[in-house]
């Protein structure tokens, strides 16, 4: 055999061999393509069963306390502040006065009006004794009690103007600032403040709440209150107002009252929660946690599991409780649901359970 026809037979026999070894590993390959492709027909998801236990219907509605009553007065007379009896942090009662403006041109006037006043007087007793024995006529006795009237006004209000330079706090409450000091020059203005007083012997706290929970509620309730500054604390609140239209947000707003504590210990402006009792127990209530919808509650949707299949059924949905959500009918306790991996799952698809 020469060395011609050697070289030939390995040659064909190399080529034999690589092309038995590429074969090997196509159907290998193959295989394990089958394999992946298998696996991966396969959705990862959790799950959980629908439940059945008796749920509370109590709800809770957070917000931030308010004063009863809040005022920033303004000044009502032009004059110069030469007295003042009140400072920020003091308590006050309504018709306390807090400072004197000065008033000479205010005196002087009143002083007038006064003396104006007698004399009408005495004019007019004069002019109707007068009158009884013939001395004047009756118009002249009209003119002079029509005079009478003028003066009496004039001086009724010139007493009022005195009354007016002592600056006199319109409600009861706490002097939480003020804007004066003795010797400031005051204008009749809505912007010159004098005080600003707030009254937290009582205080609201306002929370809204939805269309079922607004159902269960009157005005007059009793709620049990906490602030977040006293965790170990509980105060008593009573519903005051229920408004009769819901907001932009499709909630209903509910106005609480609540007594403050002697030494005021709530302050407006702090947080507050309320929480609202309801006698109404759902017995058997079927449950499911609310991450089970496809998409949201409103969609009801919910991926069963049944043989490693999902199936898609529609459902009515009842109360949302917290993370919870009742269910009325389209599912049964026991049943397994998918409650994370919605986003790549179609009805029909396998799934694979994960913890």
């Amino acid at each position: 055999m020469n060395k011609y026809l050697k070289v030939g037979i390995i040659i064909i026999a190399s080529l034999a061999l690589i092309g038995y070894v590429l074969s090997k590993n196509k159907k290998e390959n193959e295989a394990k393509i089958a394999v992946v492709a298998e696996s991966n027909a396969s959705v990862a998801v959790k799950v959980a069963n629908v439940k059945s236990e008796v749920i509370s219907l109590d709800f809770v509605a957070n917000g931030n306390f308010q004063p009863i009553q809040e005022l920033t007065f303004s000044a009502e007379k032009t004059g110069r502040v030469v007295e003042l009896f009140a400072k920020e942090g003091d308590q006050v009662t309504i018709g306390q006065t807090l400072a004197i403006m000065r008033g000479d041109a205010i005196n002087v006037s009143a002083e007038a009006a006064e003396v104006a006043y007698q004399n009408a007087k005495t004019d007019y007793s004069r002019f109707e004794n007068a009158y009884k024995t013939g001395g004047v006529t009756k118009q002249q006795l009209d003119q002079a009690k029509v005079a009478l009237k003028n003066a009496e006004a004039n001086y009724e209000q010139a007493k009022i103007n005195l009354g007016d330079t002592k600056i006199k706090a319109p409600i009861n409450g706490i002097i939480n600032k003020r804007f004066i000091e003795k010797g400031s020059m005051l204008t009749a203005t809505p912007t010159t403040n004098l005080f600003e007083i707030v009254n937290v012997s009582k205080l609201k706290l306002n929370v809204t709440v939805d269309e079922r929970q607004v159902t269960t509620l009157k005005v007059g309730d009793e709620v049990n209150i906490k602030a977040s500054v006293y965790p170990n604390q509980q105060f008593k609140g009573k519903i005051t107002f229920i408004a009769a239209k819901a907001d932009n947000t499709l909630n209903f707003p509910i106005e609480i009252e609540i007594e403050n504590t002697e030494d005021k210990q709530l302050k407006a402006g702090m947080y507050g929660t309320a929480t609202f009792s309801t006698s109404e127990l759902q017995q058997k209530m079927t449950i499911v946690p609310r991450t089970a919808f496809v998409g949201s509650v409103s969609s009801n949707q919910i991926f069963v599991v049944e043989d490693g299949i999902a199936k898609l059924k529609t459902v009515t949905a009842g109360k949302i409780i917290g993370d919870q959500v009742e269910i009325l009918n389209g599912l049964s306790v026991g049943e397994v649901i998918v409650t994370t991996g919605h986003i790549n799952l179609e009805d029909g698809n396998a799934v694979e359970v994960i913890n």
